[in-house]
């Protein structure tokens, strides 16, 4: 087990500085995520999967002009769920946040969207030719109104709808504190193809879990069962992740903190990565706490943050299907196991 000290509320928002905003709709089963930073960070992005969705994730490429974003978006409801930035936005400007150009404000708001649309609620909407019966844009104002540092976990937000190979999947959050008092945390939506337990119900993520955060679990069986790809549609799942510190980090050390952090995934979910797939992973740093300053220690501070967000992501997972009760013919991992 993991001897990793956590923050006051194992949540990411132990990052000074990150708020977090849950809505859903209960009758269709979605709902909306919203990450929002009292100040712009730098921020990168690692996609990985053959079935992504996203919006404005290019511009975070290290070779590109924008230096920080003003909010995160992650969403179900499929490329219907990318109305949600846009309301985002809409807030954001409505409050002077985002770059000035000549009268107008741009906030720059990346999303990310999973596929819940066969999870049994009511998507009478999604045909609607006007879209006018579309949740998204009211979701993602409500989360911006209600962001917090205190949110719920399992069926929450965008992980409202969400299915972890035969479970219910969920909303979970955890953070970390390094030496020296830099603070990572991470926020996942594990809507995986794969499994994330073993076969005994032990979570794959046991090695990492910190004072019984997802039921303390030891394995008495290394299997996992794997997914029958001929019932998997391409596309149909996702698992989205955030890491945020308080460590300055610049955008092409935020990129390596992510591609690590997506490590997290691989020792949480089996199998992952699949055409099925479209996970992604954000990296949000708020800049508080000044980097080393020699090249040496800089590499070494970066090694060691990269490696406890990849522990984040994969305790995040865990504790999201951990703390998702039963929804529909959904099952969750506490009716499921029993314990």
């Amino acid at each position: 087990m993991s001897v990793v000290r956590t923050g006051v509320r194992n949540l990411i928002t132990d990052v000074p500085g990150i708020a977090v905003g849950n809505a859903a709709d209960e009758r269709m089963r979605s709902g909306v995520t919203v990450l929002l930073p009292a100040t712009p960070c730098i921020a990168a992005v690692d996609i990985r999967g053959g079935g992504s969705g996203s919006r404005e994730t290019a511009l975070l490429d290290p070779a590109g002009m924008v230096q920080a974003v003003d909010a995160v978006v992650l969403s179900g409801g499929s490329a219907f769920g990318l109305d949600a930035a846009g309301a985002v936005m809409s807030w954001l400007a409505a409050r002077d946040r985002g770059f000035a150009v000549g009268q107008a404000v741009v906030p720059i708001v990346p999303q990310a969207i999973l596929f819940d649309l066969l999870n049994g609620g009511d998507k009478r909407a999604f045909r609607d030719p006007s879209g006018a019966g579309l949740p998204y844009r009211a979701l993602a104002k409500t989360a911006c109104d209600t962001a917090g540092p205190d949110f719920a976990l399992g069926v929450s937000g965008a992980g409202h709808g969400a299915k972890a190979g035969s479970l219910k999947g969920g909303l979970g959050s955890v953070s970390a504190m390094l030496p020296g008092g830099v603070t990572v945390g991470a926020l996942v939506v594990v809507n995986s193809h794969g499994e994330t337990t073993f076969s005994d119900g032990v979570f794959r993520a046991w090695e990492s879990e910190t004072d019984d955060e997802f039921g303390g679990g030891v394995p008495t069986s290394a299997s996992t069962p794997l997914p029958d790809p001929v019932a998997g549609m391409p596309g149909a799942n996702t698992t989205l992740a955030v890491v945020a510190t308080d460590l300055s980090l610049d955008r092409a050390d935020a990129l390596r903190v992510a591609v690590m952090a997506q490590d997290g995934l691989a020792r949480a979910i089996r199998p992952v990565h699949t055409p099925f797939d479209g996970d992604t992973v954000f990296v949000l740093s708020t800049g508080a706490r000044p980097a080393a300053e020699s090249s040496a220690a800089r590499t070494a501070e970066l090694s060691r943050l990269g490696a406890v967000a990849a522990d984040c992501v994969a305790r995040s997972v865990a504790r999201g299907v951990y703390e998702a009760a039963t929804l529909g013919d959904m099952a969750g991992w506490k009716d499921r196991f029993g314990r």
